[in-house]
């Protein structure tokens, strides 16, 4: 489970005694994410997601991602909203790590999206980008373009490890994406991670988004192109360009794209795979031997670079 840190019924009790949810009926681990510890709690009063920062998320940060939950909440976006404690606070402490609770939200995530669940998806990350409009919160990109060459400085090791010949290859991708790489599309606050498993599903309709802790500044068009990685390709490599085309439609009934957008979304979308081609390949050769998470996959979206390499007109009467 992608579980680092557990926590005992002692301090569980501890926890809930500053809140008004009832006492614990059921508390266990989730297995899903890599980035923090994760656990559905049930009560008498009703059920709760908990989790504890490990990870990429600094302390300093978190008031910034559970108020932009909050913000999305009460105008009528489905994201799970931040439980107070009994004296107003979202944010606490266990184990000596920064923790939160918010509120259980039903639906189901979807392992292989149809072209109907890409179509919902694409309405949905609009209605975000919709409400997400007048967050006053900022918080920078600091895993957009200019992080990448950075971060492939020590990396580069890795990626030839991974793969013969693949450093060169990814330093040719940031050169390019460095000169290419589109300014001045409208932007506002994005998810930046919303992967088929960020997003629920009740009867084949979108129902919510899950996990805003790498939200941020920047192109609307870069969230989209995240998810035309992420929901697009096959499990052979292949892109779907029906698939594609209908999350785009869905983003268009709520939020129609500019000219200048559509037209950067193919490297936008390339820039997108680098941006998690080169975390999945810190994480594969970085994640921690004590937790029971087994890291993602690099070469995934090493494919998915490949495509975009081959100048493919991804997005062609889209």
């Amino acid at each position: 489970m992608a579980v680092y840190t557990d926590i005992s019924d002692e301090e569980l009790d501890a926890l809930l005694a500053d809140y008004d949810v009832g006492e614990a009926l059921a508390f266990k681990g989730i297995a899903e994410g890599v980035e923090n510890s994760n656990f559905l709690l049930e009560t008498t009063k009703g059920r709760f997601i908990l989790t504890l920062y490990e990870r990429r998320v600094k302390a300093d940060e978190l008031p910034y991602f559970l108020n932009l939950m909050t913000w999305l909440a009460d105008r009528g976006f489905p994201s799970a909203r931040p439980v107070a404690d009994r004296e107003g606070r979202v944010l606490k402490t266990v184990r000596e790590k920064p923790a939160a609770m918010v509120e259980f939200l039903t639906g189901l995530s979807v392992r292989r999206p149809t072209v109907a669940h890409c179509r919902e998806a694409g309405g949905g990350l609009a209605r975000f980008h919709l409400a997400g409009d007048g967050y006053p919160g900022r918080r920078a990109n600091d895993l957009g373009q200019p992080s990448w060459a950075p971060m492939f400085d020590r990396l580069g090791a890795a990626a030839e490890d991974l793969k013969p010949g693949l450093a060169a290859t990814i330093a040719g991708d940031l050169a390019m994406l460095a000169k290419a790489w589109p300014g001045g599309l409208p932007s506002g606050t994005i998810h930046a991670d919303l992967f088929p498993d960020n997003v629920f599903f009740r009867e084949g309709r979108f129902a919510a988004a899950i996990d805003f802790y790498f939200a941020c500044d920047d192109a609307y068009a870069y969230d989209l192109a995240v998810m035309l990685n992420a929901w697009c390709f096959e499990a052979d490599g292949s892109f779907n360009l029906t698939a594609a085309r209908a999350l785009l439609a869905g983003y268009q009934e709520h939020r129609p794209l500019s000219a200048a957008e559509r037209e950067a979304l193919p490297v936008l979308a390339h820039g997108a795979a680098m941006r998690f081609f080169l975390t999945r390949l810190n994480d594969w050769f970085s994640t921690p031997t004590g937790a029971l998470v087994r890291p993602k996959d690099p070469l995934e979206y090493e494919r998915k670079l490949a495509v975009h390499r081959a100048g493919l007109d991804l997005l062609a009467d889209a």
